[in-house]
């Protein structure tokens, strides 16, 4: 199915890894000219130029680390400066350190904040003016099945991305009028660098491995397996294109039926 992306301007951050990868590269796979940043330039300009040789879609690079209160200003300049436009906006960031309560500060739950929650409100207050000039938008938040419920020794996000997703309920209701769609898509156990460094933290609490740490983790999720960056971007791609264009205000899990509540 095309999802009606051809010429679309997407903005994608924390995009040189990852699930932010996976994402930028599926949107250019659909027609989509991304912008797509990250913290370190090496990582980022070998993405850039892995997407661009093999889509063919220009892609413009932005070292810039979301954590910083300028940044979320500039990345949407620099890529109307491009592009002309912003059409997409995928809210992502590096998750905050895994750790139980009484392991952590009040100074890296202020780095938390910065990181999870004020990236996801500053990249909004730069974003949506333009897409209220242009009458149309589509705003997607990367958060986690945490949001559902919450994950051991993961306090941090258990409790932060829950603030991510009152901005994106609160942000449907009052810019559904404007034609601007707002989601949030939350990934279960997905292959990732972040989550080797979860089972490796893991192991490292429980004494054991981080195979044996994978193994008690796919027996608990339906599927028996943990998902791949591929199959998460397929569900985000879906969620920003006109192909979802009576959806807004949802949490998508994609998690392979790990969260068994109702709602």
């Amino acid at each position: 199915m095309k999802l009606g992306l051809d010429g679309q301007v997407a903005l994608v951050t924390a995009a040189s890894r990852g699930l932010g990868r996976a994402v930028a590269l599926r949107l250019a796979q659909e027609g989509a000219r991304v912008a797509i940043c990250a913290r370190n330039e090496g990582p980022l300009t070998a993405t850039s130029a892995e997407i661009a040789a093999s889509t063919g879609q220009e892609v413009l690079a932005i070292a810039a680390d979301v954590a910083d209160p300028q940044v979320a200003n500039m990345l949407v300049g620099k890529t109307r400066e491009r592009f002309g436009r912003l059409d997409i906006l995928v809210v992502n960031a590096g998750g905050p350190p895994p750790g139980k309560f009484l392991d952590l500060s009040p100074a890296e739950w202020e780095g938390a904040v910065r990181l999870t929650l004020m990236s996801a409100v500053r990249l909004c207050y730069a974003a949506v003016p333009m897409m209220k000039e242009q009458g149309s938008g589509a705003i997607l938040a990367v958060t986690s099945v945490s949001v559902k419920q919450p994950l051991p020794d993961l306090v941090l996000s258990n409790s932060l991305r829950l603030g991510v997703i009152g901005l994106v309920k609160t942000l449907a209701d009052e810019l559904g009028p404007y034609g601007i769609r707002v989601n949030a898509i939350c990934p279960g156990w997905t292959r990732t660098e972040r989550v080797e460094q979860l089972l490796r933290d893991r192991a490292l609490r429980n004494g054991t491995t981080p195979q044996e740490e994978a193994e008690k983790i796919t027996a608990a999720i339906p599927l028996r397996r943990m998902g791949t960056p591929e199959e998460f971007a397929n569900a985000a791609a879906f969620l920003v294109s006109p192909a979802a264009s009576y959806i807004t205000g949802v949490s998508l899990l994609v998690d392979g039926g790990m969260y068994r509540g109702a709602l």
